[in-house]
């Protein structure tokens, strides 16, 4: 008999490394399920293929407890029977930042190369919605297939699979189009990734098995190749599989089963397809459903683990990353390969969906946090030697309007845009070291009354840049020479708070503390004017109102956004996945509350306004939360209201307007001891739009405020990245935030943008009842975010850039170069690199009135290269000019590898609408 149908049964483990359990309690059923595997592997041959999830960072699991099975594993991925990568963990797409996903990617490549051999399956099979970037990525990394579980069909809690006629593909088989065009193979799991687990080897069993298994595949699938896959969530090994696959094929004449692999599985799909297949174009996020399974809640779910995320991404990417290659290219130190994947793998263990969602117990949650701490701590130890070692080559003498008592201090811009800011530095003045004094005590006393001088700063043209300097008095610190035992020293301190302008992009500034009365002053400052509770500058006009909100006015096309920065409270009765507002149940604001107003600092470079609401909220949902919960009443079918018990919640609000700046910044200090709520940020644009944008990977994505037709979920919560904007084609408002991940375009006539600043729940959700009382939130918070109006296209007019650099901090160093007026270790004077100018930029492109964002500045492991990389927000093409400041040889575009695949003749490109380019610059000795 013909076989028309072969059963491809693909053995793996979806292997989580955190979620209801707590990581080591997961790593101790690792231990034995890998021990179990290599059993399996070593004395079955017809067990041929496991398939490690798709991540690299399992066999280090493995080898952390069990090092004397390295070989016996090492053996197994090299000849193919265990398929590794191509990632190092199963990340959350939307909450981690585009470069994390891209060094996700490139470390699972890196641990793999020893090997020879990768699985080249671009496996997401259960992010909580896709990118829209993901087909250009994987294009770009060689991988032309994308298997997922979420995104096009309704997927529920504990795995459940709905049916619907909303399902966007007939087949479980589709082609899936990134915005730039680039497409993959897509293969949902239709019937999820457990649809081949514990297979029966018991005929009776198995025939009753495999009658509706072979139905429930053959009901999606395109082609007579019907995917099977063997395991679930923390799967153990099914031992007697080819014992199993036996009693199938004597079942089943008519079908072939086979233990298989992706790549042959896919092999089979390529060489089958229909003419017929669907085309699902940009992000997978599920719109299509009844909006209660997208699981988008995830994102406001502990935000205080995204804020963490947010800092370390951007400390490494952004700060530490470009640091280290300027350091490079001027040849003052080596570029740190080895510390930087250490912080990365450190920050990427938290980035798995189960992790960085925040919907796992709190002993897991805890020891993120802790991962964070140590991912950021090598990262800021990175960039402070990396800062170092250039201020140090910074030939500061060459000024002569700075005198040689002068206290020189560098501005680092390591965004890829020119900046502009108003910064706070601490200087040392002077300094005495050990044993310079008979104690410490008498080196304090000394210092402490010597008089200080009136300080001015001067910029290196000599004129005089308006600050504000406050003496900081007597501290202690110490130094750690490379070279010599640490060296403790007493120290005066001043605190200076200045404007830095027009700092380039990839590159820095220097000033210096001069002693003198007065000077010639820079190009006139634009100051920040005051009257009453209104702040102006050149550009912004802000008047915050007696109940706190605040109205903008943009100077440049007279638009007036009003009511700007309410705040609301609901109850929820959901979990950590999902926000439930009670039936019923109020929604309260801000709006009718008065504030205690008042200017808390004020000079020509910067005001801030503070406002104080004092408001009363619901304590926590009423008894019958607590009820509900432990009999797993579903959270859409929960009666639970909110409880009649108020508690007080204090907003302290700080509004600051800099110089010079389009941007209103806000930080919001409350104390939360509330339960079982939603915080947000309310924003009314006031502009009419039936679409908004939100900051993505490698994207601004354009959404629908009105979500489709089967939705039916009262929330319409999603993403974002750094920003999100509503614009009418003339006007547009964005809202960037420093991490804070969920937001929501309010159907109220306003276009209100809504953002989430805290979600306060109690249990996991899912499949169990796992209480999270860590998951409330309480205690001390803060959040932080900036309101920014614009006219025209928020990418071209510069809005977004301002959005991105406001993630970014500056990095300001104290000048310890020659002529700095602190002397180095006993006198002697610094060992820099080559000789570097006061001020100075690495790497210079057209940035002005550009539709691309800057994205990376680094060095390749590889190749040595260094790596810049940009992506087109615009669908239209855009010409990117680069100009390097170093010796460069050869300039290459490269994918997202940091392979080189094709030679430019200069550092110009075309670079067609969203797409994502890389260049790489062969450096001269």
């Amino acid at each position: 008999m013909t076989k028309h149908k072969k059963a491809h049964i693909i053995s793996h483990t979806h292997w989580d490394r955190e979620w209801y359990m707590p990581y080591e309690h997961h790593h101790l059923l690792l231990i034995e399920l890998m021990d179990k595997l290599l059993d399996t592997l070593d004395q079955d041959p017809e067990y041929r293929y496991f398939h490690l999830d798709g991540q690299t960072i399992i066999r280090e699991d493995y080898l952390q407890v069990r090092p004397e099975q390295r070989e016996r594993l090492d053996r197994y991925i090299r000849e193919g029977r265990i398929h590794f990568g191509p990632w190092y963990v199963l990340q959350d797409e939307f909450l981690t930042s585009g470069e994390a996903n891209l060094r996700n990617l490139l470390i699972g490549h890196m641990d793999a190369r020893p090997f020879g051999i990768i699985s080249k399956t671009g496996y997401f099979p259960d992010s909580f919605g896709n990118m829209g970037q993901a087909p250009q990525i994987l294009q770009q990394a060689g991988i032309t297939n994308a298997i997922f579980g979420r995104g096009v069909k309704p997927t529920g809690f504990n795995n459940e699979v709905s049916e619907n006629d909303t399902y966007e593909s007939p087949y479980s088989e589709m082609i899936w189009r990134s915005p730039d065009g680039s497409e993959v193979l897509g293969v949902l799991f239709a019937n999820w990734y457990c649809n081949g687990m514990e297979v029966p080897a018991d005929p009776v069993a198995a025939k009753a098995y495999w009658d509706k298994n072979l139905a429930d595949a053959e009901k999606f699938a395109s082609t007579p190749h019907l995917l099977f896959m063997n395991g679930c969530d923390h799967q153990p090994i099914q031992t007697d599989l080819s014992e199993a696959i036996r009693t199938a094929s004597s079942l089943y004449p008519e079908v072939e089963f086979v233990h298989s692999n992706f790549d042959e599985y896919l092999k089979a799909l390529e060489n089958n397809l229909p003419g017929d297949l669907v085309t699902v174009e940009g992000e997978l996020r599920s719109q299509h459903t009844d909006g209660w399974g997208t699981l988008v809640n995830t994102a406001s779910s502990r935000v205080y683990l995204k804020q963490l995320n947010q800092s370390g991404q951007t400390l490494l990417e952004k700060v530490a990353e470009p640091l280290a290659a300027f350091a490079a290219l001027a040849g003052v130190q080596a570029y740190p390969h080895h510390l930087l994947t250490y912080a990365w793998k450190t920050l990427m263990q938290n980035h798995p969906h189960d992790s960085i969602c925040g919907c796992s117990v709190d002993e897991v949650h805890r020891e993120m946090v802790t991962r964070f701490a140590k991912s950021s701590q090598m990262a800021e130890g990175i960039a402070a030697q990396s800062a170092a070692a250039l201020t140090e080559a910074i030939d500061v003498s060459s000024v002569a309007a700075w005198g040689p008592e002068a206290v020189p201090f560098t501005v680092f811009n390591t965004s890829g845009w020119s900046r502009s800011g108003t910064l706070t530095a601490e200087l040392i003045t002077a300094k005495k070291y050990f044993p310079q004094g008979p104690t410490p005590q008498s080196l304090a006393k000394e210092l402490g009354q010597e008089p200080l001088p009136q300080w001015l700063v001067r910029d290196e043209e000599g004129k005089v840049i308006p600050a504000e300097i406050e003496d900081l008095g007597v501290h202690f610190g110490y130094e750690l020479p490379k070279d010599r035992f640490r060296q403790p020293y007493m120290a005066r301190k001043v605190r200076v708070t200045f404007p830095a302008a027009d700092v380039l992009a990839l590159g820095y500034r220097t000033y210096a503390l001069v002693a003198g009365a007065s000077g010639s002053e820079a190009a006139p400052l634009d100051a920040v004017h005051v009257q009453g509770h209104t702040m102006e500058n050149a550009k912004l006009i802000v008047a915050v109102a007696d109940n706190g909100t605040v109205t903008v006015t943009d100077k440049q096309s007279g638009a007036v956004y009003a009511g700007l920065n309410a705040y609301e409270n609901t109850g929820d009765i959901g979990n950590e996945y999902v926000y439930r507002q009670p039936e019923g149940s109020e929604v309260l604001t801000t709006e009718g509350l008065t504030a205690e107003i008042t200017c808390i600092e004020q000079s020509r470079s910067r005001v801030v306004m503070q406002s104080v609401l004092r408001w009363e909220v619901p304590a926590s949902a009423d008894e019958a939360f607590l009820t509900e919960k432990r009999e797993m009443v579903p959270f859409t079918e929960r009666n639970a209201g909110r409880s009649e018990q108020m508690v007080s919640l204090v907003l302290t609000t700080h509004y600051t307007l800099e110089a010079g700046s389009g941007m209103l910044q806000v930080r919001t200090r409350f104390n939360n001891q509330a339960k079982d709520q939603r915080l947000r940020a309310l924003f009314p644009t006031g502009l009419e739009a039936d679409h908004h944008y939100a900051d993505s990977v490698f994207e601004v994505a354009r959404r629908n405020n009105r979500p489709a037709a089967e939705w039916i979920n009262p929330s319409n919560a999603q993403h974002q990245q750094v920003f999100v904007s509503v614009a009418d084609g003339v006007h547009g408002l964005a809202v960037a935030n420093k991490g804070l991940n969920e937001y929501e375009v309010l159907l109220d006539g306003k276009n209100t943008i809504a953002v989430t600043l805290l979600r306060s729940s109690s249990e996991l959700g899912d499949w169990g009842v796992f209480e999270t009382p860590e998951a409330q939130c309480l205690g001390e918070q803060s959040v932080e975010y900036a309101i920014i109006p614009y006219t025209g296209d928020g990418a071209v007019s510069g809005a977004y850039a301002q959005a991105y650099q406001y993630q970014i901090p500056w990095t300001v160093l104290q000048t310890q170069g020659p002529a700095a007026r602190v002397p180095a270790v006993n006198g002697r004077p610094h060992a820099g690199g080559m000789a570097l100018p006061v001020s100075g930029q690495w790497l210079s492109w057209n940035a002005e009135a550009s539709p691309l964002a800057f994205s990376t500045l680094k060095l390749s492991e590889e190749t040595g290269d260094l790596v810049a990389r940009w992506y087109n927000l615009g669908a239209e093409a855009a010409e990117l000019k680069v100009t390097p400041s170093f010796k460069a040889g050869a300039v290459y575009e490269s994918d997202v590898l940091e392979r080189r695949v094709s030679k430019l003749a200069a550092a110009e490109q075309t670079v067609d609408g969203y797409k994502i380019v890389t260049q790489v610059y062969e450096l001269e000795d």
